[in-house]
């Protein structure tokens, strides 16, 4: 029997594995930025280059993607971090419900890497991120671990979406019934 409030399912059958999916994609962002911050202490190198077209550079990211909406203020910093906990929220209601390992998967990722982004608004004011590629005078955002969490999992999301079945077939009682039980 899955847990519920109101009827509505909070703890679904592949709850468990997108949660372990969500804390290991957290992890992972936190080693990552504990290590370029306090360990390669990349704020103090500057740009640092690996290749040719990728630096490890340090930026301080105020807003969301791309930099849209930058929170200069304290409130605009506590706005963004309830945002992120309420989609947070919204998508552990989503993963109680999934049907397919690989959207409890995807959904972990993104969730992990909220998290992730969320932390570093509460610590730091703003998030770390370190990844710059660029080529032929074209920069491209500069991102972190939890950034490539989240990618991952929108794109899982929206190919499964797009081409339904393509990571498996549908529960079948799902199909049957309409809504599992």
């Amino acid at each position: 029997m899955a847990l519920s409030i109101a009827g509505r399912p909070v703890w679904g059958p592949l709850s468990g594995l997108g949660s372990l999916v969500a804390v290991l994609g957290f992890a992972s962002d936190r080693l990552h930025k504990w290590w370029m911050l306090d360990v390669f202490e990349i704020a103090g190198r500057g740009r640092y280059q690996v290749t040719s077209f990728f630096d490890l550079v340090m930026a301080w990211n105020k807003g969301v993607s791309y930099g849209l909406f930058q929170a200069e203020t304290t409130i605009g910093r506590i706005a963004l971090i309830l945002f992120a906990l309420f989609v947070v929220g919204g998508l552990g209601l989503w993963l109680a419900k999934a049907q397919l390992k690989i959207s409890a998967v995807a959904i972990g990722l993104v969730i992990g890497g909220a998290l992730g982004n969320v932390l570093d608004r509460f610590v730091y004011g703003a998030v770390a991120d370190f990844f710059s590629f660029h080529a032929f005078g074209f920069y491209w955002y500069i991102f972190n671990v939890a950034d490539i969490w989240i990618v991952m999992g929108v794109g899982l999301i929206l190919l499964e979406s797009v081409l339904p079945g393509v990571f498996g077939p549908v529960n079948s009682e799902q199909s049957d019934q309409g809504e599992a039980r």
